[in-house]
């Protein structure tokens, strides 16, 4: 026969009607709380969204002007849309036709729309109390997913074109012989090894470090002591930085500028994030 001392019942039957009297009162209890919070209304995800979309949509109208494209709908809806800006890609039956080029300022302007338009359907959707830490997300997002991996894979990028001929001196290249052919492709790989090997470092150094420096906002300027880990839709913004790199390091070819055509889309992506968040 077990004996539960007396002290420990007071205890279990004190926890038990103060738990009672905060559901009465409607205060949540911690771990209700902290679940509910991770739920978020699909209102609140469509106005993200929509939101994120429409600020990146508005930076693309600014860069294609900017960069000497007709915004007359007349004109536009009188050509295919291939032949759009945001959709045209190089072809090398016409290799001088203009194309819109986003590098790294223009991938930091769409990153800015997209959390812009994010925050502002998130912040009009959502409860109130989530504001601040929409905001908090803002400067991860902006520092720890754009600008630093930007930073990291645009000076890779810059010192592969400064080096490009020393470099390509030192791949190795085999001489032609009955399999030419395959040869030709093997040779074609050594040659853009370098340039992907730079690209790839670059990046997962921008990751990591920005990864680092998101947790140092969070505990040197919002003394939050909470470790923000690398998540999955953390990669999506840095398919600009692929981009960025195919577009310094690489010749313009209908796949580099195909890669270059969905940034936008994919950096729809933080400001979404940014809509959505709740601490």
């Amino acid at each position: 026969m077990t004996i539960t001392p007396i002290s420990n019942l007071n205890f279990e039957s004190k926890n038990k009607i103060n738990n009672k009297k905060e559901r009465k009162s409607g205060n949540k209890l911690p771990a209700e709380s902290s679940k509910n919070d991770k739920f978020v209304n699909d209102s609140v995800k469509r106005a993200a969204l929509i939101g994120s979309v429409a600020g990146v949509g508005v930076v693309s109208v600014i860069i294609a002007k900017k960069q000497g494209f007709s915004l007359n709908p007349k004109k536009i809806f009188s050509q295919s849309p291939k032949n759009w800006a945001m959709f045209k890609i190089f072809d090398k039956k016409n290799p001088d036709a203009k194309l819109m080029e986003i590098e790294e300022k223009e991938i930091l302007a769409l990153a800015g729309g997209s959390a812009a338009g994010g925050l502002a359907g998130g912040i009009l959707a959502d409860d109130k109390k989530y504001m601040k830490g929409k905001f908090r997300e803002t400067l991860n997002q902006l520092l720890g997913n754009v600008l630093v991996p930007v930073i990291c894979v645009s000076g890779v990028s810059h010192f592969y074109d400064k080096n490009k001929y020393k470099i390509l001196s030192k791949v190795p290249q085999m001489n032609g012989g009955s399999n030419s052919k395959s040869i030709y492709y093997i040779n074609k790989f050594l040659k853009a090894f370098p340039s992907a090997l730079l690209t790839v470092v670059g990046l997962g150094v921008g990751i990591v470090a920005g990864n680092r420096l998101s947790n140092f906002i969070n505990e040197k300027i919002y003394h939050k002591n909470v470790e923000r880990k690398i998540k999955k839709t953390d990669f999506a913004p840095h398919v600009d930085d692929l981009s960025m790199a195919v577009t310094l390091m690489a010749k313009k070819s209908p796949l580099s500028t195909s890669i270059t055509r969905t940034v936008p889309a994919f950096l729809c992506v933080p400001g979404y994030q940014i809509g959505v968040h709740r601490d």
